[in-house]
């Protein structure tokens, strides 16, 4: 891999967390870019820069304005995690990140990928950085079949990660590596001809780029399906917080009905008589949205949106009624932000 650093400092891409040694930063760009392309994360990561430009900012912060800065990346856990660790690190370490691996994997949120990658790019510590760009180039340069996404495979890849890693440069070699796999390792039609690493890549010399790297067959996905009341009265809208240890959690929705299988519009009526009260209430069903669907990794949601007016107000616990042009201010789901987008209250 003598070329990989060469090739890297002419073509690598100019990303502002590259410009950087600031842990902060480091850990706020690498959370942000956890299931994230690095064109819709880089948006994000300006936005959270702007808002809490130091980890006590961010520590100071509301968590409802984290979640809303948050909307439509996904995987809300990761803005939960990433508000607790800045209060802890703020509170109880000066706002001062560990240097060390094991150290900074005690943190919320922060695993072994994230260990190595603040050790490595803020401190340019010896330790290989293996996301999936990367699990993509070691595969296809060693042929190497064993399932990336097995307890057996993760251990291998680390291990041949660290013993290809260049000890001497680690930050860069672990940049290029991974730029290597975003840019020109690419999962479909690799662009082989450009690659620093082509000549000794067994995968290339034997034509078999497209069989790595091998992961195990998917589980099945579960469908949920969320029925989601849109109750209005005199210019203000209904929401609810969502508390549960589940999907979205401390996100804000429509009241939501959610069944194990799809309820037909006859049946809507008494679902939503069970969700409002046990006392019965005055509405009418004004329309009900075609389905939405959302695609998580292990679930598949489909919702609907059912709009409602009521005669009086209603105070259920839970509820919150808001005017209907303060919506936008409250994170929401990106299935509902999607329905909002192209529907409008």
């Amino acid at each position: 891999m003598t070329h990989l650093l060469k090739w890297y400092k002419a073509k690598k891409r100019e990303l502002p967390w590259r410009q950087t040694t600031d842990p902060y930063k480091i850990w706020l760009s690498e959370i942000i870019l956890q299931q994230t392309r690095v064109e819709q994360g880089l948006q994000y990561y300006i936005k959270f820069v702007e808002h809490f430009p130091t980890i006590f900012k961010l520590a100071e912060a509301d968590i409802d304005k984290v979640l809303l800065l948050w909307q439509g990346l996904g995987y809300y856990s990761r803005a939960r995690n990433l508000h607790e660790t800045a209060k802890y690190i703020a509170q109880n370490l000066n706002g001062n990140f560990p240097e060390d691996f094991l150290e900074l994997k005690k943190l919320k949120g922060i695993g072994d990928y994230t260990a190595a990658a603040i050790a490595s790019f803020a401190f340019n510590k010896a330790h290989a950085v293996v996301d999936g760009n990367v699990y993509r180039v070691l595969s296809r340069y060693f042929a190497i079949d064993t399932p990336i996404d097995s307890s057996k495979g993760k251990k291998e890849f680390l291990e041949i990660a660290n013993e290809v890693l260049n000890i001497q440069e680690p930050a860069e070699h672990n940049q290029a590596m991974m730029e290597l796999g975003a840019t020109v390792c690419i999962p479909n039609k690799p662009n082989c001809s450009e690659c620093p690493l082509a000549e000794k890549c067994i995968a290339y010399n034997n034509n078999s780029m497209q069989k790595f790297p091998v992961k195990h067959k998917r589980t099945k996905q579960q469908k949920r399906f969320l029925y989601f009341l849109v109750i209005k009265y005199t210019g203000t809208v209904c929401i609810e917080k969502r508390e549960m240890n589940d999907i979205w959690q401390g996100l804000y929705q429509f009241p939501c009905i959610e069944t194990e299988k799809r309820v037909m519009d006859k049946q809507l009526p008494a679902k939503i008589q069970d969700k409002l009260s046990t006392k019965p209430v005055n509405y009418a069903i004004n329309s009900i949205s075609v389905e939405f669907k959302h695609i998580l990794s292990h679930q598949i949601l489909i919702g609907r949106f059912v709009h409602l007016t009521i005669a009086e107000p209603i105070k259920i616990n839970g509820f919150t009624c808001i005017p209907e042009e303060e919506i936008q201010s409250y994170a929401m789901p990106r299935l509902i932000t999607r329905y909002l987008e192209e529907n409008g209250i």
